[in-house]
């Protein structure tokens, strides 16, 4: 009996036990490890098992388990955020995970039994392309179902490092959920290789998968519109301190000195940048307690002394909605601010973290002494969704706050494409994995959308990100710094930015319709 024989063997005697490991191995593909060809192998040892699986139900418990132990590690840094709040034990963070991940594994659990439903036997190559569709809509549904939670797309694994943007750069075609069955397809291929004794073909296709990686990135063009974009380094632990308000304010100032005249310039602070209110008509007690003078147009005057003559500075900040006197809730902002100290646009973030920003299910989760992770009690209530600031002289800005910027089809006004996307953040309670992870995900938007990205954090990772998914310029995790540098230019509208998620999902429906007709050929 063969080597491979006697593994197989043994992982048919341990199904379950497999498909555990093997979610881990494929974890391992996303940052910070970036460890893409175990994903792969990963994936073709997924494909085997629901290949072998007797029933349908059998497959989809496979890929549940898979699951489960897969989003468990990819997002290990939620852990992280429960360390940030006094409220819960610290160590329910490493029991939230998993039990997350119980839910998440559901969408590999239908991907399996539809690919399972599609093809019967070991007929692998019209299994591939049935996987491959049925992974693709599975991504998708968990990209909106219960508000969506599309952290780590599959096909996240094929972007290449900083300077290039590796097999990622065929995403303007595909999008990213049609990427990730691209991933499926290719891992199935290789398992047929792998069960054909094609040892050195296997390693051509691996080869050649590298390669890939490292495609370079296109030509590099300049814009013309300057920016300071500032990585103020200020940590979780202290970001909500009053006490301490005002040297944040101090500090982030002094990263945004206009070193040189260059005329219009765009200046760029983090979600969570300014503590202060901003808007008029609160009750006065709101603004004793954030701002050093209790006045919100002292504060928009200092603010547009730091932009600075000619200069327009966008910040993350905080704007309360009242009702009969009261606070009923309240919005995570981005803030337009001029020189004047004049308020020109805003912007609400749409997409809201659960459990983040709004505890779901609160009539019953707060009587069991649950709360939310990030400072106070109340509320946030969502803005309306993908707009475009029209901002004049320094252009057209689409803004996505923080975990916006992961929903890959949800980030453009598609009837007014801005110039650039700016993604205010803060990664402060996002762990070692999640601002590497979070990065990458700006990418994959910048090379689908054909657009710049501009990335400003509490505490990193900031970067200057081109429309080819290239990363210009960077601060690294927990350093006070600033970049200085002409925001890259747009592209032309791609493929996918017309279409949307049609384009992922049209290339799903002709992957399943391709193994049914092969099916059905072969049984004739």
């Amino acid at each position: 009996m063969t080597v491979l024989a006697k593994a197989l063997e043994f992982v048919s005697d341990w199904p379950r036990l497999f498909a555990l490991v093997l979610g881990l191995l494929a974890a391992t593909g996303f940052p910070p490890l970036s460890a893409w060809p175990l994903t792969l192998f990963a994936m073709a040892g997924l494909g085997w098992l629901v290949l072998q699986a007797e029933t349908r139900k059998r497959a989809a418990l496979l890929g549940w388990l898979f699951g489960v132990s897969h989003f468990t590690l990819a997002n290990n840094w939620i852990a992280t955020a429960f360390t940030y709040q006094a409220e819960m034990p610290a160590a329910l963070g490493w029991l939230a995970v998993p039990l997350l991940s119980l839910y998440l594994a559901v969408y590999p659990a239908l991907a399996c039994w539809l690919a399972k439903w599609l093809v019967s036997g070991d007929r692998l190559g019209m299994f591939a392309f049935a996987f491959a569709g049925s992974w693709t809509i599975s991504e998708w549904l968990r990209s909106w179902v219960f508000t969506g939670y599309a952290w780590d797309p599959l096909g996240l694994v094929l972007l290449g490092s900083f300077d290039r943007p590796g097999a990622a750069v065929i995403l303007p075609w595909l999008g990213t959920y049609a990427l990730s069955g691209l991933v499926v397809c290719l891992a199935a291929g290789l398992l047929a290789l792998i069960q054909s004794r094609r040892f050195v073909a296997t390693i051509g296709v691996t080869a050649a998968m590298a390669v890939a990686m490292y495609f370079p990135a296109p030509e590099r063009e300049e814009g013309t519109l300057a920016f300071t974009l500032i990585q103020p380094d200020v940590r979780q632990e202290v970001l909500d301190d009053p006490a301490q308000f005002e040297g944040h304010f101090l500090r982030s100032a002094s990263l945004s000195v206009k070193q040189r005249d260059v005329g219009k310039r765009l200046l760029l602070w983090p979600e969570s940048g300014v503590p202060d209110y901003l808007r008029d008509g609160y009750p006065q007690r709101y603004y004793d307690q954030m701002t050093a003078a209790g006045d919100p147009l002292f504060a928009r005057l200092r603010l547009g002394k730091v932009a600075g003559d000619g200069g327009l500075m966008l910040t993350g900040a905080v704007d309360l909605e009242f009702e009969d006197g009261k606070v009923s809730g309240a919005r995570n902002a981005v803030t337009a601010i001029n020189s004047n100290g004049r308020i020109v646009a805003g912007y609400d973030k749409a997409h809201l973290v659960p459990y983040g920003e709004y505890l779901a299910l609160r009539w019953l989760l707060e009587p069991l002494g649950a709360t939310r992770l990030v400072a106070g009690a109340i509320d946030f209530i969502p803005g309306p969704g993908p707009q475009t600031l029209e901002l004049g002289e320094w252009g057209k800005a689409g803004v996505q706050i923080c975990y916006e910027i992961i929903f890959s089809g949800q980030v453009v006004d598609a009837e007014n494409r801005p110039d650039y996307i700016f993604n205010p953040s803060n990664d402060g309670w996002f762990g070692a994995w999640g601002p590497p992870q979070h990065l990458a995900q700006a990418r994959m938007r910048a090379i689908e959308e054909g657009l710049p990205v501009l990335r400003s954090t509490t505490t990193g990772i900031s970067a200057v990100i081109d429309a080819n998914g290239v990363v210009r310029k960077y601060i690294s995790k927990h350093e006070a710094a600033r970049i200085d540098g002409i925001v890259p230019p747009a592209k032309e509208p791609t493929l996918f930015s017309r279409f949307g998620n049609i384009l992922p999902l049209s290339w799903a429906i002709l992957s399943i319709i391709a193994s049914m007709v092969a099916t059905r050929f072969r049984r004739s």
